[in-house]
């Protein structure tokens, strides 16, 4: 399946990006660290709140264990007058639904005076009661909570002293929720920190990928900006573009070498070509020799075609042959490619037909496009064999048209479609045949000028050859 442009509709022109922000690297690391200072923060305020309440409630106790110590100092010095006004007067100090709770009976377990009833009537644990207080006399409908710690007295009186630990509760409660609180608006700040930065690092590297995209779609002098903070980025950027300088020295050192080798031997061979049709011109009328010189005739021309292939697929691939843009219908152009090969088609009796689905125009280049379908329909006359179909179809797209060539032939294996497009590369069914290995090259060269992609299938049996073209003037690379 090929993977199209979202800007500009184009076939393998732009980069496209396939996963989405959440399943980014950048935004999974980011929410590690969120889950990991989020735990964190919990932990902390786990202590803080485990400290908080620890220390208030060892507060509370103390403040018990000293007021009953002056209350058992005063039952000492004045016995039990003397300890009954001290706790009446505390009583009546302290708001009517004051903290301080009293009550101290006799060996009978009468209460003599108190804020409270009556005894608590659950079991103590270590001294201490923690109990339900009796709210009916107060205008308060919530449960109090109550904590307090019994003392025996000399003469069998006994002294209960403790407070309502209510507001103690209550600020228990509160810190849970404020630290709760807490806990939800570190997430949630977390995850938008994480998100902004995680976005700021995506939009870096998408940089980097489209550049990379671009010099894999063929355009060499593209390189990473690099801005002025020169941070791990830029540094990767600048190490980036100093690679992409010496491959691409590298690859223009190899490409000028080539391209002289092919002037070099070109230019000697085009005159002995000269030299053999001069011989042959001169030739005795017996023709003992002229059909070895017409041999050798055909294969320096043989040779001066594979030079020319040569060079015209070294142009393409760098780009320094220019392209005439017009529009250009694609049902002409496979129109007029399928008269020129009708004849030669018609020897070998092939039925040669052309479909049309609708009418599309875009804007190329008509010789390059003329010459790769060319070699297409050779190919697929060549391969074909006598009596057998190839047809050519076009199909409009919604960014642009694509022409497809199906014949009859061989076909081509599935772990051979990409190794066709190399120079001279020649499948095992094709040896026998007359070629040179350079058709597929040079079709895949100009496709790839005009910003198009190029699929083989199967055609059951035969082969399919499938040319994607853009039709936009933006998506044209100049």
């Amino acid at each position: 399946m090929n993977l199209y442009c979202t800007r500009c509709a184009a076939p393998g022109t732009c980069y496209v990006n396939q996963n989405s922000f959440l399943a980014s690297s950048t935004f999974r690391l980011a929410l590690l660290y969120v889950m990991l200072f989020t735990v964190s923060v919990l932990l902390l305020f786990s202590f803080v709140y485990w400290s908080s309440v620890r220390y208030m409630a060892s507060q509370s106790d103390a403040a018990i264990r000293t007021e009953i110590q002056t209350l058992a100092e005063r039952y000492e010095n004045r016995g039990v007058p003397g300890l009954r006004r001290l706790i009446l007067d505390r009583i009546t100090r302290q708001q009517p639904t004051g903290s301080s709770l009293y009550l101290l009976s006799d060996p009978l377990g009468r209460p003599i005076v108190g804020n409270i009833s009556r005894w608590p009537k659950v079991s103590p644990e270590d001294g201490w009661f923690n109990f339900n207080l009796d709210t009916s006399d107060r205008d308060d409908p919530d449960l109090h909570l109550a904590r307090a710690r019994h003392f025996q007295l000399t003469g069998g009186f006994r002294l209960l002293v403790g407070q309502d630990i209510h507001e103690l509760k209550s600020a228990q409660r509160g810190m849970i929720t404020a630290l709760g609180w807490g806990v939800v608006l570190t997430v949630l700040l977390g995850l938008a920190g994480g998100f902004f930065i995680s976005r700021k690092m995506l939009a870096r590297l998408e940089v980097i990928n489209e550049t990379s995209q671009r010099i894999i779609a063929g355009e060499l002098e593209r390189r990473v900006p690099v801005s002025s903070r020169q941070d791990e980025f830029d540094r990767l950027s600048a190490n980036l573009n100093q690679m992409l300088d010496q491959i691409q020295e590298l690859m223009d050192g190899i490409r000028q070498v080539s391209d002289n080798i092919a002037h070099d031997l070109k230019t000697p061979l085009f005159h002995l070509r000269q030299k053999l049709e001069s011989l042959v011109s001169r030739e005795s009328s017996d023709g003992s020799n002229s059909q070895e010189l017409q041999a050798a005739l055909n294969e320096a021309d043989r040779l001066l075609n594979l030079f020319n292939a040569l060079l015209r697929i070294a142009r393409l691939e760098s780009e320094s042959a220019r392209t005439i843009k017009q529009p250009l219908s694609l049902p002409d152009l496979v129109y007029d490619v399928a008269e020129l090969y009708e004849p030669l088609s018609d020897e070998k009796h092939q039925h040669l037909s052309v479909n049309v689905q609708s009418p599309v125009s875009i804007l190329a280049d008509r010789d390059m496009l003329f010459q790769a379908l060319a070699n297409l329909v050779d190919n697929a006359v060549k391969y074909t064999p006598e009596g057998g179909n190839i047809d050519l179809a076009v199909t409009a797209e919604a960014y642009g048209g694509s022409v497809s060539v199906c014949d009859r032939g061989p076909g081509i294996a599935s772990t051979e479609r990409e190794k066709v497009f190399q120079r001279f590369y020649r499948a095992d069914v094709s040896r026998s045949t007359p070629g040179n290995g350079l058709g597929l090259s040079l079709v895949r060269a100009v496709i790839h000028l005009h910003n198009g992609t190029l699929t083989l299938r199967d055609n059951h049996p035969g082969l399919c050859v499938q040319m994607t073209l853009p039709k936009n003037l933006a998506d044209l690379k100049i």
